[in-house]
């Protein structure tokens, strides 16, 4: 799963959609309106903070709550805007990281390069495309499930439907906001947290790997920049620790709690005397 077992060969699929993602990006710079930029935020907060970090991430990988499977369907939706792959490979990418965190396997550790853990285990990792034993073995609970299995093949549809929605409202301004510059600086939010916070940052836990906690990563993913937390706490729905640490991730999942939608919402309790992990 490592960057030798990927082989380092390029897909080409993936390289020619990310590189028109990033000239569509700089392209919409120079059309700027007030409309734009409001489907930008609206679009960037359902895809990164309520698609990634409140879904694939905190709900589907690591089950640190429980909603009702048309929430959960609902916002596995809202994960796929952000072109990150469907569920299942999400998922499961992400469960073998934590069980291979900056170990041998670790399909993006720093250990392999900065850019490979960025970006290359992307646009060079043939194997996690492919590996369907692996998805299986790793998500087993979503490949059980007829809909996120009908979502993982069709991840795409999502950003389709949100391409034509702000085309018909604003013309292809608003698709190149909406669209393509949302979804770049979306992309490379979520890979900070694979290469940033595994590189710079604070160390509160005495992890078995080089997470840390990052305050300029967790601004850009809504929290999910507290990483060494997270690898000290897999299951807990708060990343963010202490007051000041910012996690609009965790306050969604507490709104959802409030509301009854939300249920056996799973918290970190952290002794400040201890700073060992629990369970370590």
């Amino acid at each position: 799963m490592g960057r030798a077992a990927q082989g380092g060969k390029i897909n080409w699929i993936t390289s020619i959609f990310m590189g028109a993602f990033h000239v569509g990006a700089i392209a919409a710079l120079f059309c700027f309106s007030w409309k734009n930029l409001a489907a930008f935020v609206v679009l960037y907060f359902l895809a990164i903070n309520v698609g990634i970090g409140m879904c694939y991430h905190r709900l589907l990988t690591h089950r640190g709550y429980k909603v009702p499977k048309w929430l959960e369907y609902c916002l596995t939706i809202c994960g796929t805007l952000a072109l990150e792959g469907g569920p299942i490979f999400w998922v499961a990418t992400h469960r073998v990281h934590h069980q291979l965190s900056d170990h041998e396997g670790d399909p993006h550790t720093p250990h392999d390069g900065t850019w490979w853990a960025h970006a290359g285990w992307i646009i060079s990792g043939r194997t996690l495309h492919t590996h369907t034993a692996m998805l299986a073995r790793y998500a087993p609970d979503l490949t059980k499930d007829r809909f996120q299995v009908f979502m993982s093949k069709y991840h795409w549809l999502s950003i389709a439907t949100a391409a034509a929605i702000c085309y018909a409202i604003g013309g292809w301004s608003m698709v190149l906001w909406g669209i393509f510059l949302r979804t770049v600086l979306g992309l490379h939010s979520t890979w900070l947290v694979n290469s940033a916070t595994h590189l710079w940052g604070s160390r509160r836990f005495e992890t078995r790997d080089d997470s840390r906690n990052n305050w300029w990563v967790a601004l850009l993913t809504g929290g999910e920049g507290w990483h060494n937390n997270h690898h000290a706490h897999p299951v807990s729905a708060r990343h963010g620790l202490r007051w000041y640490e910012f996690d609009i991730n965790y306050y969604g999942i507490w709104v959802l709690e409030k509301l009854g939608l939300a249920k056996k919402v799973l918290i970190a309790q952290w002794d400040p005397q201890d700073p060992r992990p629990a369970g370590s």
